[in-house]
C-alpha cells in the first residue's frame, strides 16, 4: 500500500470517529435537554465530547461551525448585523377578561361564517424572548430576534450555544428549508442560581428572569452566553420550502417534537370558549408551581386552512389570541417607610404603598430589602415606583420612575434604635444588614425565634402557631424558648380562643416534642447562619451538644461545609451567657436525643437514595433521617448516579424510571433491613 494511500484511508477514520462522536453527542444532548430522560452518565458524555475536541483539535481542517464543540467557539461580535425575517414575526391581540376571548371566538365564527364550535389549540404563553431558528436542510444555519416584527438581530451564535436546540434536525421528510418560531426563556431556578454567582462576583443582578433571558441572549460574546442557564420550547413555524406539514396547528407540533425539537408538555387541544377558559384558570392555578415564568395563555385556530381564510391585520393574525395572566407589576407610591426586626434582629424597611392592585390581590407593603438596595435603587419616600409580586413572593419595589419624581420626597434613613425595644442598630462591617443588638431581650426577636423553635423542621410542635407565639409573648406570659415548657395548663386555658381541651392537647404536644434529634435541636435553637443542612453536618460530625459547645473555631471548620463565618456564630451563640441558661433550662426540661455512634455514621457515605411511595413504619421525614444518620443523601429525583430506589405503596414514575436505568430497588422490609445491617 502507497504512503498515500494509507495517509488518506487514516484521514478517512478520523472523519468517521469526529462524525460517530458528533452523533453521539446530539442524541445524548437530545435525550438530555429534549426528553428529559438521560441514558448515559454525566462522566461518560464528558468523555465523548472530549475526545472529540482532542480529534479536532489534531485535525483543525475536519472542524465545522455545526460541531456540538463550535457551541461556544465563535468570536466576540462588535455589532449584530440585521436579518430580514422572510415570513413577518407578529404580535399578538390580547385578551384580558372573559368577555374579550368570548369575543374573539365570535368574530372567529363570524369570518368563517361557522355556527360550529371551533377547535383551539391551547399553549402557556411563555415569558421569555421569541426567535426564528432556520434550517436548511436540516442544519441551523440562522437565528434572529423578533426586532420589529419585519427583522432581527442576527443571534446565530448565541442560539447555537444553548444545548437544547438541535444544530441538525432528526427524523425523516425534513423540508428544505425550515423557519422555527420559539421562545428562548430562563428557568426559575437557573435564574436564581444566576442572580447568585452575580452577587458572589460583586456584578449587578438581573431584575427578573425574561430580562436575564434577554440580556443572556443578546450579549456580543457567545462565550458569556454559554455561561447562562438559557432553555428553548417552540411553538411554530414561519417560513418552509421544499416540504409539507400536517393540516392543523397541534400536529405541527408534534411533527417538530420528532424532529427533536423542544415542544411544551402542556399544549392542549380543545373545543370552544368555555374549555378554553377551563384551560386558562387550570394554567394559572398551576402557575406557580411551573419551573419557569409564564404571563397568559396562547389560543391558537387549528385548522391551518381556517388559519388561512382568517389572515392577518396590520400587526397580529386573526386566528391567535394571548389571554394574559392579571399584571405582576403595576405602579403605586411609597407613602412611608417603616422598619420590621426579624429573628435574628435584622432590621428591614418595608414600604407603605398607595394600594394597588397585583396580580389578583391588593398589595399596600413592600420590602426595601435593607438599605444597600435602597441606594442602589435610589428609592426614596414620595417616589412612583414598580411593585412586582410573583405569586406567594412578598412584594418588592423593583424600580424608581424617574420622570415622576416630585421635589419634596424624603431620603429613607436606617434608625439608631431598635423601634421594638429601643437597643442600638449596630452596622456591621462588610454586611448589607443593620441589626437590633437586643437579642432575646427584644420581643420582635423573642416571637420570631420562638415561631422558628416550634416550626415543623425544628421542634414540630403541632398547634404552636405563629399566632399562639405571638399572644404568649404580648401576654408576657413567655419572654423565652425555654419558657415554653413550664406552661401549665391553667395559663395556656386561659388564652383567647383555646378550651381546657385544646390547651391540654396543646401540652401534649410539647411533651412530645421533647423527643428529638440532635441536628434538630441545633437547627431549633436559631444559631445565626445554621440551617437543616448545617446542623446535621455539626451533629454526624461531632456527635454531642457538648462536644459541639466546646469545639473551637478551627475546629469546627473541620465539619464539611462550615467555614470562619459560620463556626464564629456558633462559637459566639454557645458562649453567650443568656444562651447557656435557655439551652441548660431547655435540657432541664427533660428535651432529649439518640445517642450518635461514630462508626456507624459514614456506613453509608457516597451512597445516594431516593424515597418514593408511603410507608407504613415511618414517614418519610424519618426514613430520611436514618439515611442521613448513616452518612447518606436523599434525592428528590432519579438519575444515573442513584444508587438505591426505596419503593413504599403507591410508588410513582420514580419506580419506573429506577426500574429502566437498572438501579437497586429496596421495599420497605428490605429498606429496614439494609438500615440495620448498616447501624
Amino acid at each position: 500500500m502507497s504512503q498515500q494511500s494509507s495517509h488518506h484511508d487514516s484521514n478517512k477514520q478520523v472523519i468517521i470517529e469526529i462524525n460517530r462522536l458528533r452523533e453521539l453527542i446530539e442524541e445524548h444532548n437530545y435525550r438530555y435537554y429534549v426528553l428529559d430522560d438521560p441514558s448515559v452518565s454525566d462522566a461518560e458524555y464528558d468523555r465523548y465530547f472530549i475526545q472529540l475536541k482532542e480529534l479536532e483539535a489534531r485535525h483543525p481542517e475536519y472542524i465545522t461551525s455545526d460541531s456540538p464543540t463550535q457551541r461556544v467557539g465563535a468570536a466576540p461580535l462588535k455589532a449584530y448585523p440585521i436579518i430580514q425575517h422572510s415570513v413577518p414575526m407578529l404580535s399578538l391581540d390580547n385578551a384580558f377578561t372573559e368577555e374579550d376571548l368570548v369575543d374573539f371566538d365570535q368574530r372567529v365564527r363570524e369570518r368563517l361564517n361557522s355556527t360550529q364550535a371551533i377547535e383551539y389549540c391551547c399553549e402557556p404563553k411563555m415569558d421569555g424572548l421569541a426567535v426564528n431558528i432556520r434550517y436548511e436542510h436540516g442544519t441551523l444555519t440562522q437565528a434572529a430576534t423578533r426586532g420589529d416584527g419585519a427583522a432581527g438581530e442576527d443571534i446565530t451564535a448565541n442560539i447555537k450555544t444553548i444545548k437544547m436546540i438541535p444544530l441538525h434536525l432528526r427524523g425523516k421528510d425534513i423540508p428544505d428549508l425550515l423557519d422555527v418560531r420559539g421562545e428562548v426563556f430562563m428557568s426559575k431556578s437557573g435564574f436564581q442560581r444566576l442572580n447568585e454567582t452575580a452577587e458572589q462576583k460583586g456584578d449587578k443582578k438581573f431584575a427578573n428572569p425574561r430580562n436575564a433571558a434577554a440580556g443572556s441572549l443578546r450579549q456580543l460574546n457567545p462565550a458569556i452566553t454559554a455561561t447562562r442557564p438559557l432553555e428553548f420550547y417552540c411553538y411554530g413555524i414561519g417560513d418552509i420550502r421544499g416540504g409539507e406539514l400536517p393540516n392543523t396547528h397541534s400536529e405541527i407540533l408534534k411533527v417538530l417534537a420528532n424532529w427533536g425539537l423542544r415542544v411544551n408538555p402542556l399544549i392542549r387541544t380543545v373545543m370552544g370558549p368555555t374549555h378554553c377558559l377551563s384551560f386558562y384558570e387550570k394554567i394559572s392555578g398551576e402557575r406557580d408551581a411551573l419551573p419557569y415564568d409564564i404571563d397568559g395563555v396562547v389560543f391558537k385556530v387549528n385548522a391551518i386552512e381556517d388559519q388561512e381564510q382568517l389572515g392577518f391585520v396590520t400587526r397580529a393574525p386573526r386566528w391567535a389570541i394571548a389571554h394574559k395572566f392579571p399584571a405582576e407589576e403595576a405602579f403605586s407610591v411609597i407613602e412611608a417607610v417603616e422598619f420590621q426586626v426579624g429573628r435574628t434582629g435584622v432590621v428591614t424597611p418595608v414600604a407603605r404603598l398607595t394600594p394597588v392592585h397585583v396580580c389578583g390581590v391588593t398589595v399596600s407593603n413592600a420590602t426595601l430589602h435593607n438599605m444597600d438596595e435602597i441606594k442602589r435603587k435610589d428609592i426614596h419616600i414620595g417616589d412612583t415606583v414598580i411593585i412586582r409580586r410573583a405569586g406567594d413572593v412578598i412584594p418588592e419595589v423593583v424600580s424608581v420612575v424617574q420622570e415622576r419624581r416630585p421635589h419634596d420626597t424624603q431620603a429613607i434613613i436606617m434608625p439608631t434604635h431598635c423601634p421594638v425595644c429601643q437597643s442600638d442598630v449596630e452596622q456591621i462591617e462588610g454586611e448589607a444588614a443593620a441589626k437590633c443588638t437586643g437579642g432575646l431581650h427584644c420581643p420582635a426577636q423573642q416571637k420570631e425565634a420562638i415561631k422558628h423553635f416550634a416550626s415543623r423542621k425544628a421542634m414540630d410542635i403541632e398547634g404552636f402557631g405563629d399566632k399562639l407565639a405571638e399572644q404568649l409573648v404580648d401576654k408576657l406570659m413567655i419572654k423565652s424558648v425555654a419558657d415554653i415548657y413550664e406552661l401549665t395548663l391553667d395559663e395556656v386555658s386561659d388564652l383567647d380562643r383555646m378550651g381546657r381541651k385544646s390547651a391540654a392537647n396543646l401540652l401534649d404536644q410539647f411533651e412530645k416534642s421533647k423527643q428529638t434529634t440532635l441536628a434538630k435541636f441545633l437547627y431549633a435553637l436559631g444559631i445565626r447562619e445554621v440551617g437543616e443542612s448545617t446542623a446535621k453536618q455539626l451533629a454526624k460530625n461531632l456527635q454531642t451538644l457538648e462536644n459541639i459547645r466546646a469545639a473551637s473555631q478551627e475546629q469546627l471548620q473541620e465539619v464539611p461545609d462550615i467555614g470562619p463565618v459560620v463556626a464564629l456564630h456558633i462559637v459566639n451563640f454557645f458562649h453567650d451567657k443568656h444562651n447557656q441558661l435557655i439551652v441548660e433550662r431547655l435540657l432541664d426540661a427533660g428535651i432529649h436525643w439518640p445517642s450518635i455512634e461514630a462508626p456507624g455514621a459514614a456506613a453509608l457515605s457516597g451512597q445516594t437514595f431516593v424515597l418514593t411511595g408511603s410507608l407504613s413504619s415511618m414517614s418519610r421525614e424519618e426514613a430520611k433521617l436514618k439515611i442521613e444518620y448513616l452518612g447518606g443523601k436523599v434525592s428528590g429525583s432519579v438519575s444515573a448516579k442513584t444508587n438505591y430506589v426505596v419503593a413504599g405503596e403507591a410508588a410513582g414514575s420514580k419506580l419506573t424510571k429506577a426500574k429502566d436505568l437498572g438501579i437497586t430497588l429496596l421495599d420497605e422490609q428490605a429498606f429496614l433491613d439494609f438500615i440495620a445491617s448498616n447501624s
